[in-house]
């Protein structure tokens, strides 16, 4: 009889995770406070930049590259530049999701759709069930095998008044669906939380949205033809470069970010600052008529991150409790779509070998996947290491990758790396 693995939250990490349990072997439900999934994902969509590269041909040559691969195929521009990055591939936020929940369905998994999780049932410091309440409609409940928390570590409204500039009212969308849930915090883990350099709690999201008709025709064509447009700021305008260090994604705090308005096209125009005050945005030539999309008060504020990570090992499994792991931001201070799809995928991975009775795996360090998660784990016990942020694609890991030799664009040559590691298709595999 197939063991079942449980995943509470939608994400990048959760959607990874299901795949991934899946391929290994197990029935898997998942349960999705909102209406859709991949959370952060349905607004942001740089994938491949910098040594993210890197990180998702390790992750396809692991046989853990589902997600990527649809994220290649959603893709409005592919390899382009912009300041600090390089191969970018710059998916469609209107095309991703409906294309992933598909595939996600296809795989057979069961999704609860506007089901918040709310309870727990734990016996020996294990969790063995959750319930759900589900948005006009009667409660949920599932017992499992093994459990992964992927629930993210943003919002609610309450954390964001008191870290954050208050609700941006941003794709979270805390009002309508309520507020994340951790079942490893209820199972009594304590969770972790991250800080800004100057020592307050949590980071800001690092990218807004603008309207793309409320743009001049001349900004509009540039992204349409090229995916980036760089528009410098008057000088009198132009922000300070140290107000870029408060957000989650620290390797956009170069001082490009503060001299012009740095757009990429996913759709939306999306806009490489947590936000910008709408009334110097429209003194800014070609934004006279600009207008967010997400957050809708992008003018004020964004969603605030980071505020509710857990304690694991570098299998992902979560410290304290016998069957449940953890991916995604829930994993620590790893920013971004891929970093959420690989840990992810680990997770849900792992989860199914514990499910079955096997030891968790670890990917090996001479792999940038393993050595970020080790890195970032090691990083997260020392005052210092709270207050950065960590990526493949800039900012303090990158910087790693390179002195390490582990960033590379050589396709045939990460494949030989994760061969000789041991680790060729192995998330491709069922554990028993």
């Amino acid at each position: 009889m197939a063991k079942k693995v449980v995943i509470v939250g939608g994400g990048w990490a959760g959607c990874g995770a299901a795949l991934a349990a899946r391929k290994a072997g197990c029935e898997v439900e998942l349960f999705e406070r909102a209406d859709m999934l991949l959370g952060t994902g349905l607004v942001g969509g740089i994938m491949r930049n910098n040594g993210r590269f890197t990180a998702t041909e390790e992750a396809i040559a692991m046989g853990g590259g589902d997600l990527f691969q649809i994220a290649d195929a959603c893709a409005r521009h592919k390899g382009i530049e912009f300041p600090g990055h390089k191969h970018a591939n710059l998916y469609d936020v209107s095309t991703i999701e409906p294309a992933v929940r598909q595939a996600v369905l296809d795989a057979g998994v069961t999704v609860h759709f506007m089901a918040r999780v709310r309870d727990i049932e734990a016996k020996d410091g294990a969790i063995v069930k959750v319930a759900a309440d589900v948005l006009h409609g009667e409660p949920v409940e599932a017992t499992g095998d093994v459990f992964v928390d992927v629930a993210g570590t943003a919002g609610p409204q309450g954390n964001c008044m008191k870290y954050g500039n208050g609700c941006a009212m941003c794709i979270y969308r805390c009002p309508t669906f309520g507020p994340r849930f951790s079942i490893a915090a209820k199972a009594g883990v304590k969770e972790i939380l991250g800080e800004k350099p100057d020592g307050t709690l949590g980071a800001m999201s690092g990218s807004c949205k603008l309207h793309k008709d409320s743009l001049a025709k001349e900004i509009r064509d540039k992204l349409d033809a090229t995916g980036v447009a760089v528009v410098p700021v008057p000088a009198k305008l132009q922000k300070d470069i140290g107000s870029l260090a408060k957000k989650a994604c620290q390797q956009y705090a170069l001082k490009e970010f503060a001299e012009n308005i740095i757009l990429l096209d996913t759709g939306h125009a999306k806009l490489m600052t947590s936000y910008y005050p709408l009334d110097i945005l429209r003194q800014v030539p070609g934004f006279e008529n600009a207008r967010f999309e997400d957050p809708y008060a992008g003018g004020v504020g964004n969603s605030m991150r980071y505020l509710g990570m857990l304690p694991r090992d570098n299998a992902l499994k979560v410290e304290g409790l016998k069957n449940v792991f953890c991916g995604g931001e829930k994993a620590g201070l790893l920013v971004g779509h891929t970093e959420a799809i690989v840990t992810g995928t680990l997770a849900g991975h792992n989860a199914a070998r514990a499910a079955y009775g096997l030891a968790p795996i670890e990917i090996p360090a001479s792999l940038a996947c393993g050595d970020a998660i080790a890195y970032v784990r090691q990083e997260m016990q020392t005052k210092a290491g709270l207050g950065k942020k960590y990526t493949f694609s800039g900012s303090v890991y990158f910087e790693r990758m390179k002195e390490k030799n582990l960033y590379t664009t050589d396709v045939a040559a990460i494949a030989a790396r994760v061969d000789k590691a041991g680790m060729t298709g192995i998330f491709a595999r069922p554990v028993v």
